[in-house]
């Protein structure tokens, strides 16, 4: 079994997505989807992205929600209907014990994504992190700590918005 988790870029370009979402089926083409279990906070962008690719290979989706009112406060309109179908096709769901989508829910979120994986993908530009903590960098920065192998796709023409 092989456990993979993604951080990536929310604010990727509606000419990038296609151009991501192609870069994770290739990867995600390397596994045995008997086999395969995906961990996202299936936010707007490269989480959900990720998410799909797993689920249309035939992945096992565990999602982790950074807090209890993460879907109201946080979950933009645009990305409700793609956020509640991923929750419901996901095989677990684990809710942080925060009660607000803060900067302590996301560490405490991106925490359990490394605890619970053998890998991490990471859409990601490559850029340092932006000193806020809890971002892709710093997620990035802190699977390279733990020693866990990072894949990074960030396919040619990928820009953010």
């Amino acid at each position: 079994m092989t456990t993979i988790a993604v951080t990536g870029h929310m604010d990727l370009t509606d000419g990038t997505v296609p151009l991501v979402r192609a870069g994770l089926e290739r990867l995600l083409a390397g596994y045995e989807p008997s086999d395969l279990t995906g961990v996202s906070c299936i936010a707007k962008g490269s989480d959900s992205l990720f998410a799909e690719a797993l689920l249309a290979v035939g992945g096992r989706l565990v999602v982790v929600v950074p807090s209890e009112d993460y879907r109201r406060a946080k979950v933009k309109p645009e990305h409700a209907a793609t956020f509640d179908r991923l929750v419901g096709a996901a095989d677990e769901v684990l809710v942080m014990p925060h009660a607000s989508a803060n900067r302590q829910a996301y560490e405490a979120a991106n925490a359990v994504l490394l605890e619970r994986a053998d890998r991490l993908v990471a859409v990601w530009d490559g850029q340092p992190p932006s000193g806020k903590g809890g971002g892709t960098a710093d997620v990035v920065e802190e699977a390279h700590g733990a020693g866990l192998p990072v894949d990074v796709v960030w396919p040619e023409g990928a820009t953010r918005g």
